[in-house]
């Protein structure tokens, strides 16, 4: 054997048979399209697959997170509610021993031990009501809901308050310019003695009588005031008329609540009578002086410096006197009220004018 041949085959033995066996199975550098789009729809279900199941842990991590905020939120308000009613029971304790120990410092008797759900009669009417719930309640009322610095008992007070007035029996109103609930009396009636009656009977019927004579003459006023021409209506002093009428009608509204009420004085009430018995004779003259005495009076009005030096003038207690006082400088309502009753008086006089020529006012 050659040294050539000795070569080739040592040579073979180093190169191994990896390269020999490489040589004869070439490598495949092609891939089918079918194969390449099945793997691609497989990548793409996979991640789709992926993205679902994070984002079903995702909204059930975010239900558990509002269902723990919402069981955080009832236990913080059922405290709250717990809190507030104890503050409330506690304060209620604190008042009652408050009172207790007032009564017992005037030596008053002590009051009567009472369980918390039958305090009054009326106990289990005022049962306490959530806030919410009364809320609610005083809207449907059409009332305000919390008044400035009003707790919840006071709220509740008045919620209680508000429903015994709407059940309470109204009283009936009287048809007319000014609605009072003083029972009419009959025109052949309204006739008023010139005396100041003693007696309540009296005084209640004298009532009536002003209030009906009163609501007759703005009637009259008011129909006269319709019966116009538009022309006369839309003129100036038409308007003026009218507005003058509006305005007397409303000024007498306190003084007919005075005459529900039975809260006038003798010293308004007596001139008052004078004036309308006056009128009622179409003696307008002297009903107008009655009305001067009553809103101007007859106190002096001291012109010019009322003490000089140490001694006092003579007659100088007459100038305040209670007696002579003006009833028109009393306040601005009794003004109003007065000024109507002028108007009124004027009014009757072209109505029911005098059969004598003196007595019509100037």
């Amino acid at each position: 054997m050659d040294f050539a041949a000795l070569m080739s085959k040592e040579i073979s033995k180093a190169k191994g048979p990896s390269e020999s066996s490489d040589k004869k199975t070439p490598e495949n550098k092609y891939v089918r399209r079918g194969e390449a789009e099945a793997a691609r729809v497989a990548a793409y279900n996979e991640e789709q697959e992926r993205l679902r199941r994070e984002r079903e842990e995702r909204m059930s991590h975010k239900r558990k997170l509002e269902e723990e905020e919402a069981e955080r939120r009832r236990e913080r308000e059922e405290k709250k509610r717990r809190l507030a009613e104890e503050s409330r029971q506690r304060r209620g304790e604190e008042e009652a021993a408050k009172e207790r120990e007032r009564r017992k410092r005037l030596g008053l008797p002590e009051l009567p031990a009472t369980s918390d759900k039958d305090q009054t009669p009326g106990a289990e009417e005022e049962e306490d009501i959530a806030e919410e719930e009364l809320i609610g309640k005083l809207r449907e009322l059409n009332e305000p809901v919390r008044l400035f610095g009003e707790s919840h008992q006071g709220r509740l007070r008045r919620y209680y308050q508000l429903i015994k007035r709407s059940l309470a029996p109204k009283l009936h109103l009287t048809d007319g310019p000014i609605p009072t609930t003083l029972e009419p009396v009959p025109e052949v009636e309204m006739k008023i003695a010139p005396t100041l009656p003693k007696d309540a009977e009296g005084r209640q019927f004298l009532y009536r009588q002003l209030a009906s004579y009163f609501n007759m003459v703005l009637s009259e006023w008011e129909l006269a005031l319709a019966k116009r021409d538009l022309s006369v209506k839309q003129s100036l002093n038409g308007r003026q008329a009218y507005n003058a009428m509006v305005q007397s009608r409303d000024n007498m509204k306190p003084l007919f609540r005075k005459f529900e009420k039975s809260e006038l004085d003798d010293g308004m009430l007596e001139p008052i009578i004078e004036i309308v018995h006056k009128a009622q004779e179409r003696r307008y003259v002297d009903a107008n002086n009655a009305y001067l005495r009553l809103s101007i009076g007859k106190a002096a009005w001291p012109i010019g410096v009322t003490m000089v030096g140490i001694h006092e003038r003579s007659s100088r207690e007459k100038l305040h006197q209670s007696d002579q006082q003006a009833h028109i400088l009393s306040d601005e309502i009794t003004r109003k009220s007065l000024q109507s009753i002028k108007r009124c008086l004027s009014f009757a006089q072209v109505r029911w004018p005098p059969d004598d020529q003196l007595q019509i006012m100037g």
